[in-house]
């Protein structure tokens, strides 16, 4: 697995959105059924959140359902779901379980020279749990998914050591049997570690960087928004089983305090851009 591939969350995010259109028709056909789906492609992404600099790297995600409990990827986290969901539920699904991640951002790869210079940091995991609610059958069929949920993780590996909280909505819809749009959109809040971890730069960092002393970044606050976009298409069989093309591309915004480090707005830019193609395959 590539180092790079995991600077940013954003491009595994695309990827997943897209990974979900598979499923769609399944899940309302069936949502006891076992599945699984599996992703892979290519992504530009920032070579770590906040640059200005993209590269390319591969993607892979994941998701599935085996004896009713689910699994699923978001960016570099897996989301388990230990309540199993039940044909007589009327579409609404209430989840909820443990999230296991890890958070790899400036730890190589780094393209800018000055925030190289500022030296590598240490790999976060980050471990903790969701809550979500999401109705199959909304607006435009009965196939249709509209879903919310919130996580929190906290970092135990000593790097940021701070906790995470992002909320999430995503809406996705078959057009036919052999096509899908989805979009998300999802957001951090972060706690006081984090922007002391990568956004404050020190006295020793702005010599051997060039860039100027920044504390202001040492209380919690919102980082980020993220949007994202996706279209599958079937290549074999439909969106319930085979092989499916997708197309995905997105945008995230970095805020205020961590938008205004020399980290981002000297050696990088608040506005990120990313882009992928891929192949599913439902089984």
């Amino acid at each position: 697995m590539s180092v790079s591939r995991v600077s940013t969350a954003l491009a595994v995010a695309l990827l997943a959105v897209a990974l979900s259109s598979p499923a769609l028709a399944q899940d309302a056909s069936d949502p006891t059924a076992d599945r699984l789906s599996l992703g892979a492609g290519i992504a530009t992404v920032p070579s770590y959140e906040g640059s200005d600099t993209n590269v390319i790297i591969p993607e892979v995600v994941i998701r599935g359902q085996v004896s009713g409990i689910a699994f699923f990827s978001r960016g570099p986290q897996l989301f388990v779901d230990v309540l199993p969901e039940k044909a007589s539920d009327g579409g609404w699904d209430i989840g909820v379980g443990p999230v296991a991640g890890f958070r790899l951002d400036r730890v190589s790869r780094i393209r800018d020279t000055q925030v190289r210079a500022l030296g590598k940091l240490d790999p976060a995991i980050e471990l903790g749990g969701w809550v979500g609610l999401s109705k199959t059958g909304v607006i435009t069929s009965a196939y249709d998914v509209l879903s919310a949920r919130v996580s929190i993780v906290k970092d135990v590996n000593g790097a940021h050591g701070s906790t995470i909280v992002t909320p999430a909505i995503e809406y996705g819809t078959p057009l036919s049997r052999y096509n899908f749009i989805g979009i998300g959109m999802s957001a951090d809040y972060v706690g006081k570690g984090f922007g002391r971890y990568y956004s404050n730069i020190d006295a020793a960092g702005s010599a051997s960087s060039g860039l100027p002393v920044y504390t202001g970044a040492s209380g919690s606050g919102w980082k980020s928004a993220r949007a994202t976009a996706a279209f599958s298409q079937a290549l074999t069989g439909d969106l319930t089983k085979g092989l499916s093309l997708l197309v995905v591309g997105g945008y995230a915004r970095m805020f205020g305090k961590y938008a205004d480090s020399p980290v981002v707005s000297v050696a990088g830019d608040k506005d990120q851009w990313i882009g992928a193609v891929g192949l599913t395959y439902s089984f």
